[in-house]
């Protein structure tokens, strides 16, 4: 039996002594020490002693740090995870807690890479294991990919994201600043596999038509996918949608086609209507009496006037009705 190596984290929120507790006092300790080594210079252990008091103040206040609302920063001590701190304000923790951990760009090739690959570097820039959870925005580049039914089209999609477990975006994964263009490029792509462009046969969820549907499914994948980065996807919507180039005008026609029978349906039945009505009245209503040859050249020229596209000039007939 394979065993499952994979590694859940969980995030812990715990709670550090305030700044201001520990600053004030170590400033008066430091400056007293500080004063007797000026006043009394002292020699031989007490000199060591006193150079000593200040290094370990020194080491004390490399470890005071600061959150802003919707910043959190993880504890590692020892490669241990301790917690993670999400209370905005002026803290102190312990000063063997690690800094930054290291990051790699696996981004590569990926056509999302463009400008968010900032995603990830700019949550490494506020150090000391520092993370906004703040919402964030990906807006992809457009994709070139097949529909269902095998028809290139260009897609692009905006993904509204912010981090909900710092332990697995910083554990979980090597870097969730790579990790989430990746992961939407492909979920992107993986979706529009699923749809077609738009509705040619009737009745099927599509790109087009579906824009509700299709965004809530994108969502849903987006989700399963960077839950494992402790990513929650708060929007997903398509940006862009488009039959590729070397396609379009030939696509372009066809829904052209689609619009004139449309158009030419509705015109049908909206005459056969007026022409039912029409004929219906002149019974009910005893104007004239028609036999069967003369109620089809009827509705024959009842059908021509309402269905042409060009103004009709009808002839007038000055005769008896069967001359």
């Amino acid at each position: 039996m394979q065993e499952d190596r994979s590694i859940i984290s969980r995030e812990r929120v715990v709670s550090v002594v305030s700044g201001w507790a520990v600053l004030i006092p170590l400033l008066v300790f430091a400056a007293a020490d500080f004063n007797y080594l000026v006043l009394s210079k002292p020699e031989g252990p007490g000199l060591l002693m006193a150079v000593f008091v200040l290094v370990i103040c020194g080491f004390i206040l490399r470890e005071f740090f600061s959150l802003q609302p919707n910043e959190a920063r993880v504890l590692v001590l020892f490669g241990s995870y301790k917690g993670t701190v999400r209370k905005s304000g002026f803290h102190w923790a312990n000063p063997f807690y690690s800094g930054d951990r290291k990051s790699q760009n696996v981004l590569g090739n990926s056509t999302l890479q463009l400008k968010q690959a900032s995603i990830g570097s700019a949550s490494r820039l506020l150090g000391r294991n520092k993370v906004s959870v703040r919402a964030r925005t990906l807006n992809g580049e457009k994709l070139k990919v097949n529909d269902k039914r095998g028809n290139p089209i260009e897609i692009a999609a905006v993904v509204v994201w912010r981090i909900d477990d710092t332990a697995r975006a910083f554990f979980d994964v090597d870097d969730y600043g790579n990790y989430v263009p990746i992961q939407s490029e492909s979920a992107l792509r993986h979706i529009a596999n699923l749809y077609s462009y738009d509705d040619g046969d009737g009745g099927e969820t599509t790109l087009r038509n579906n824009v509700d549907e299709v965004a809530q499914a994108l969502r849903g994948e987006l989700q399963e996918r960077l839950a494992k980065a402790g990513v929650v996807v708060d929007e997903a919507r398509l940006t862009h949608l488009a039959y590729a180039p070397e396609i379009a005008q030939v696509m372009l026609r066809r829904q052209q086609a689609e619009a004139v029978i449309a158009a030419r349906q509705k015109i049908v039945q909206g005459a056969v209507g007026m022409v039912d009505m029409a004929l219906r009245e002149l019974s009910e209503k005893d104007v004239v009496n028609l036999d069967d040859e003369r109620r089809a050249a009827m509705v024959s020229n009842l059908m021509v006037v309402l269905c042409s596209e060009s103004e009709v000039h009808p002839i007038v007939n000055t005769g008896t009705l069967y001359s």
